[in-house]
Formats: C-alpha cells, structure tokens, sequence
C-alpha cells in the first residue's frame, strides 16, 4: 500500500473514532423550560399548529432548547393546503390552540406565565 493511500485510510479511521467519540459522549442541549414544558405534557395540555405559521414559531421559540418536550401536534399536511385528521377530528380552527385537560382552549401566541396558571405548572424565574 502507498504512502497516500496509508494517510487516506488514517484519516477515515479517525474520523470514524472523533464520530463515535462524539455521539457517545455529547449530551442533548436541556433547556431552562424543560421541567416546564414536561409539565404541561403531564397536564394533558397539547398545542396545535402548521409549521408554516409564524405565530406557531413565536410560540415555540418562547421555549428555546425546549421545545423539543412540547406536546406539539402538527396539524398541516407536508404541503401547506391542508389539515390532518386528527386536527379535524378535534375541530382546530386557528393556529396556534392549546388544549387542556378540562377541553378547554387557549388560541393565538399564549404567553408562558398564563400556561403556568393555567395548568399549574411552574415557570421558572430567570
């Protein structure tokens, strides 16, 4: 084997070993809303949009690194003209809605402290 074919090879075992390295000892980004966002799924809250709705977007980056523990339903087919089923199914007719637990809903950009009093889970101060 030549010389270049040696360092081509090196090169691929190492980039093999920097990637296992990293994925086993990289850790998920947490968030300062985690326990909040887990909370609101533990209260049964659930929060509908369209990925091509920017109050959707403010809503979700309200969250941060977050966001990720949302109970989010998406309620847009991947091309952008239609509902989903589900979304159907629960009569969702503005984006973005919260559900609760009790049926009843929230709609447009909710701000995170009316989350917390409504579902009762708390917001952390910054």
């Amino acid at each position: 084997m030549n010389k270049g074919m040696q360092i081509f090879w090196i090169g691929i075992l190492f980039l093999i070993v920097a990637g296992v390295g990293v994925s086993f000892f990289a850790k998920p980004v947490s968030g300062q809303l985690d326990d909040f966002a887990q909370c609101l799924t533990d209260k049964e809250a659930v929060f509908y949009g369209a990925f091509w709705c920017p109050h959707c977007q403010a809503q979700k980056r309200m969250f941060g690194n977050s966001v990720k523990l949302l109970p989010y339903v998406e309620c847009s087919t991947p091309d952008g003209q239609s509902q989903l089923q589900i979304c159907v199914d629960k009569k969702i007719q503005q984006y973005p809605t919260w559900e609760f637990a009790d049926e009843s809903r929230l709609t447009g950009e909710v701000p995170l402290l009316q989350l917390a009093e409504k579902t009762g889970c708390v917001l952390p101060q910054e």
